[in-house]
């Protein structure tokens, strides 16, 4: 489903960023300038019929004529990697559905970036924003190999700012030695496979929540849920109350009924369709929410979670 920020893009330039790392860049077919994004920001392609899939977006906001983002070629690849590297050529067009932002920059005395592989994308347009205004900012990336490790010559450029750590020269990330403990003004962010955000929450389990951000690629593992049931779910300001039925998300039920919650990943990790609750108890299985959000009850992805209670009442 088209909404209103999309757009037809053609592929200006395909980059080989690293041993099965290419970065593509899009340009707007009607040569008009591109929607204004920011570093953290992800978009969003059509690249099939049932073919959508989401891209952290590593290019510069400063360019209104290029978005470029970098995509790792999945061994196991649910078919976007695979369409995007074996398929697509310079010249070809693809449907840009969005383009979001549920990763930002806050404002922070020091910045930390952990990267892990293709998690680099989004950091790296940071560590760029954030040399250009100024502010204080370090990165530790890692990754397989060097060979393995896009971005290498622009992130060394920075000199000391950034420590490269490939795992099969230094071993395991020192996460402690680079984080420290929490400090009022000090903000981390972290991007890249599941070990390693999970390895990085542990280390920061005692920080104030908002001083960790995280963007996963892929939900995480979570203990079976039990065998769903119908719930209702009103629509305050909407005046409505519709039935959710077994094997039908929140948003499937509610777009039936015309009415449109913006998502994108439909698996509960980009953090596009978070909706507040006014009653009632979610049955959170989402990998967006972190703990002390998930207490509150006060929000929740549509895309996936379901309700404990019969009815779940929600802001829209």
């Amino acid at each position: 489903m088209n909404g209103p920020g999309s757009f037809t893009a053609r592929i200006r330039e395909i980059r080989d960023e690293a041993s099965g790392v290419k970065s593509f860049a899009l340009e707007a077919v009607d040569g008009t300038a591109l929607p204004i994004w920011s570093s953290g920001a992800h978009i969003d392609l059509a690249l099939a019929p049932g073919l959508n899939r989401q891209y952290s977006i590593c290019g510069d906001p400063s360019d209104p004529t290029c978005v470029r983002f970098a995509v790792l070629r999945e061994p196991e690849s649910r078919g976007g990697s695979r369409h995007l590297h074996e398929q697509l050529r310079v010249g070809d067009e693809v449907q840009v559905l969005a383009i979001r932002n549920n990763f930002g920059l806050v404002d922070a005395r020091l910045t930390l970036l952990v990267a892990g592989g293709i998690g680099v994308t989004p950091l790296l347009a940071m560590a760029r924003e954030m040399e250009r205004t100024g502010r204080a900012w370090r990165m530790l990336y890692g990754g397989r190999s060097r060979a393995s490790m896009a971005f290498l010559p622009e992130l060394e450029g920075y000199g000391d700012k950034v420590t490269v750590r490939p795992q099969d020269e230094f071993g395991l990330l020192d996460l402690a030695g680079f984080l420290g403990s929490a400090e009022p003004g000090k903000v981390a962010y972290c991007c890249g496979p599941e070990p390693l955000i999970a390895a990085v929450e542990a280390h920061c389990a005692g920080w104030p929540e908002d001083q960790l951000q995280i963007e996963r690629f892929r939900p995480k593992d979570v203990e079976p849920h039990q065998a769903d049931a119908a719930f209702e779910v009103e629509l305050r300001r909407s005046g409505l109350t519709l039935t959710v039925p077994p094997g039908r998300s929140i948003a499937d039920v509610l777009e039936d009924a015309n009415i449109i919650i913006p998502r994108s990943c439909n698996e509960g990790t980009c953090g596009t369709c978070l909706t507040r609750v006014i009653e009632g108890l979610p049955d959170h299985r989402d990998s967006f929410l972190r703990p002390k959000q998930r207490a509150k009850n006060n929000a929740i992805m549509v895309c996936c979670s379901r309700s404990l209670t019969p009815r779940l009442v929600l802001d829209v």
